[in-house]
């Protein structure tokens, strides 16, 4: 956050509120890079945002505006600043629907309190999709005005470079590029001049007074139908029961029928192509959360999606027309890896990294933050001596310089006993993640020999998980 963001959030508050702001707590950090505060006076509440992309900010505004004056349940806007990136928003409460539905359910069964709620919200997006949509200014839409040609590359391209790739899962490029292709085109055929909400899932649908509230659709667009019910039905840690979701696909036929003709045989024959997009988007999602910036609590909805893959795979018969999508998708189904991928994720996680002061201290992605820096520069440095200057601490010539050296025994004998009071802590109180960073002047012998030794430590000690890197040796290898 910039320095004085706060103060024109609080300046926004207090002009809208009339109020002394006497709270101002960062709400934790959802799949975005937005910011979201919680501003509190003697009795009104509002949620302040900071987001640095301007022309995110323009969409939400902008559709906001469009939504509240349709009469459809969006947060009323209390204040903006465009040019300071914030903006004020009603406080629409904690309580998600995920979170509904998961204090509701109790294993496997789904209650019919749960299901009549889904079917308000269902109500409600079709109300976004057709009445939302008349009058819509689409040029405020960001990043395109359609989910076209266009995007839907992007969206499958994100799944083949940050999940098929990432996962090592094999395939022709392309023969997949072409499967790509087939699937578009097929995709195209339904009606696509609708509002698409774009990211109608669970977690951006708030319950407020039993009744459900929307956010997070500034990446809404022109589209079909199907794809808001995809994303509805097959959220992968929602984890709706088949015989549920269908259930709910007949009833949002039943209302949509209200307001247009509708051809039920037509319309689930594309709305399965919309469910393939969909998923493969939202493992594109989890690949690179979890992947590539190694965050943990993504993992976790990888075998849900897994298990939604499996169904459709059974549900949508495309083996014939797409066989190279088809073939990478089976493998990804059948991956016991992937499978049971973020089960240890309720394990305690220690990064390890070593680098060099040179180049900053590595930031925490996981969002956590705390943690430990150790400089290792007060060690007897091996690399004054040209014997050692291509090796490492991970080289046996290093780590036999080390082990003759009683400096680097006190130095880690004080890093054990600090870290393990932490990990003990940490275990104890069923935290999820500590970092520990260690220093010197190359990144090279001091501090990954420090790294690696923390984690024999660690594992040989304690039931964690523990993730280890070497950034200056990760540097030079690229």
């Amino acid at each position: 956050m910039e320095k004085n963001t706060k103060s024109i959030l609080i300046q926004l508050f207090e002009a809208w509120s009339g109020e002394e702001a006497r709270s101002f707590v960062m709400l934790p950090p959802s799949g975005s890079y937005r910011e979201y505060y919680r501003i509190q006076g003697r009795e009104k509440s509002a949620i302040g945002v900071y987001n640095l992309d301007e022309k995110e900010n323009r969409a939400f505004l902008e559709f906001t505006d469009h939504f509240y004056s349709k009469g459809l349940a969006v947060p009323k806007i209390y204040g903006r600043s465009i040019e300071d990136n914030v903006y004020l928003q009603e406080d629409l409460g904690d309580v998600t629907l995920y979170a509904f539905l998961q204090g509701l359910r109790k294993g496997d069964a789904f209650p019919d309190e749960l299901k009549a709620f889904y079917k308000k919200a269902i109500r409600e997006l079709i109300q976004f999709q057709i009445k939302g949509g008349e009058g819509l200014n689409y040029n405020h839409c960001y990043p395109r005005k359609a989910f076209d040609k266009q995007s839907m590359l992007w969206d499958l391209h994100y799944f083949k470079y940050y999940f098929l790739k990432l996962a090592r899962v094999p395939f022709d490029e392309q023969s997949l590029e072409d499967d790509y292709n087939k699937l578009i085109s097929f995709l195209l055929e339904a009606k696509h001049d609708y509002f698409l909400y774009r990211d109608f899932q669970s977690r951006n649908i708030m319950v407020l007074d039993d009744a459900p509230y929307f956010i997070d659709y500034q990446g809404g667009r022109l589209g079909a139908l199907q794809y808001d019910l995809a994303s509805l039905l097959f959220d992968a840690k929602a984890d709706i029961p088949n015989a549920v979701r269908n259930e709910l696909l007949d009833y949002y036929i039943e209302e949509l029928s209200q307001e247009q003709t509708v051809d039920t045989e037509q319309f689930k024959k594309h709305y399965y192509g919309y469910v393939l997009i969909r998923i493969m988007q939202a493992m594109g999602a989890y690949g690179f959360r979890g992947f590539y910036e190694k965050k943990e609590h993504f993992l976790k909805s990888i075998p849900f999606a897994i298990e939604n893959l499996i169904y459709l795979l059974r549900t949508f018969d495309f083996k014939d027309d797409m066989p190279t999508l088809h073939t990478a998708l089976q493998n990804v189904t059948e991956s016991e890896q992937l499978r049971t991928i973020g089960q240890d994720a309720d394990m305690l996680t220690v990064s390890i990294t070593s680098f060099s002061f040179k180049r900053g201290v590595p930031v925490d992605v996981s969002g956590n933050g705390g943690g430990f820096v150790f400089d290792c520069r007060a060690i007897h440095n091996p690399g004054r001596y040209a014997e050692y200057a291509d090796k490492t601490g991970m080289d046996q010539e290093v780590i036999h310089f080390f082990e003759k050296e009683p400096e680097m025994h006190d130095f880690l004998d004080d890093v054990y006993s600090i870290v393990d009071k932490s990990v003990s802590k940490y275990m104890s109180r069923g935290f999820k993640h500590l970092m520990v960073n260690f220093g010197c002047t190359g990144g090279q012998h001091r501090s990954v020999y420090s790294a690696e030794q923390l984690k024999k430590h660690l594992l040989n000690s304690y039931k964690i998980k523990v993730e280890l890197r070497h950034v200056e040796q990760e540097m030079k290898k690229r």
